[in-house]
């Protein structure tokens, strides 16, 4: 189960597309809207927004694609229930949506319409949004045991023209260089060996990094085009949780050495300490029988007679 993530502005466009019976779509799930036609869902929509005429962008749209390899059991009635609960989990509550399934591609999928101005004129807030959904999405797939899509994994590569054959070297090198660097320095060298250039994109004229751009062979691709996972806030953290599982595994080392030579330490003491005991009680043993055999002469020496 994989989710894709869109904001817009007007909802005319999204729910004639979402309803598009050329996709031969199923309306198979909503809430607070005027079903009975297309134009009435748009007015339904529409009419909510007015509780908070701030917002600007109050359209979210989210498609939600499974894996062919699970066909059998994606009845409407199961697509319904995952879409709630992805909604749920995603804060998506006490607002007005749509459900429409599609039928316009191998892989079952849904879309999702939602007013992200609820019920009571609050925004429904979308912080962090893409980094919760992947998390939703593996936990509901581990859930219902649904088949985990491996994506660009399946890519014929001797297929793909350019610029797509370009973005996809991209991908395989920030795949595999990520996983090996704890910082951006170690990175940026890693990915100029490959040819891979790197532009960072500030807000405004500060120093604050809002985007990446990867550049090769005269192309160039925003991070998150490349793929999810590339956009600058992904990597920044990927690379902080590798360098963290290296200082864990570093002090666990520094850690276990301390206690082996703390444990190593104690035995030689004790062994010591058992040494000189030993050496103790045979030397008493022995003095004991040297005054014996001593007194034993002695009484000998007084029984002679001349």
């Amino acid at each position: 189960m994989i989710a894709k993530i869109m904001k817009g502005s007007g909802f005319k466009g999204v729910i004639n597309y979402i309803l598009d019976p050329k996709k031969g779509t199923e309306l198979i799930d909503s809430s607070g809207v005027r079903t009975d036609d297309i134009s009435h869902i748009i007015q339904s929509f529409i009419d909510q927004t007015n509780l908070n005429p701030r917002v600007s962008k109050v359209v979210g749209h989210i498609s939600l694609s499974f894996s062919t390899q699970d066909s059998p059991k994606l009845s409407n009635e199961f697509m319904t229930q995952a879409a709630r609960e992805y909604m749920e989990k995603m804060g998506i509550k006490d607002t007005q949506y749509i459900v429409g399934r599609h039928f316009d591609k191998e892989h079952p999928h849904v879309h999702i319409a939602f007013n992200r101005i609820d019920n009571n004129g609050k925004t429904i807030s979308d912080r962090n949004d893409r980094f919760r959904s992947e998390k939703i999405c593996k936990e509901l797939t581990a859930k219902y045991s649904l088949y985990f899509a491996c994506g660009k994994e399946n890519v014929k590569e001797h297929r793909l023209k350019e610029p797509d054959k370009t973005k996809y070297e991209i991908y395989q090198a920030l795949k595999a260089e990520i996983a090996r660097c704890r910082d951006w320095k170690n990175l940026l060298v890693r990915l100029k060996k490959q040819d891979i250039d790197v532009r960072f994109k500030y807000k405004g004229n500060s120093l604050e990094v809002q985007g990446i751009i990867f550049e090769k062979n005269g192309y160039h691709f925003n991070g998150s085009k490349v793929d999810r996972a590339f956009s600058y806030s992904k990597i920044d953290f990927a690379l902080q949780q590798n360098n963290k599982e290296h200082e864990q595994q570093t002090q666990g080392m520094i850690n276990l050495i301390s206690n082996v030579a703390s444990v190593t330490s104690e035995i030689t003491n004790n062994l010591i300490e058992g040494g000189l005991d030993l050496f103790q009680t045979h030397g008493t043993v022995l003095a004991e029988v040297y005054n014996t055999l001593d007194k034993k002469k002695k009484k000998k020496k007084r029984k002679i007679h001349l």
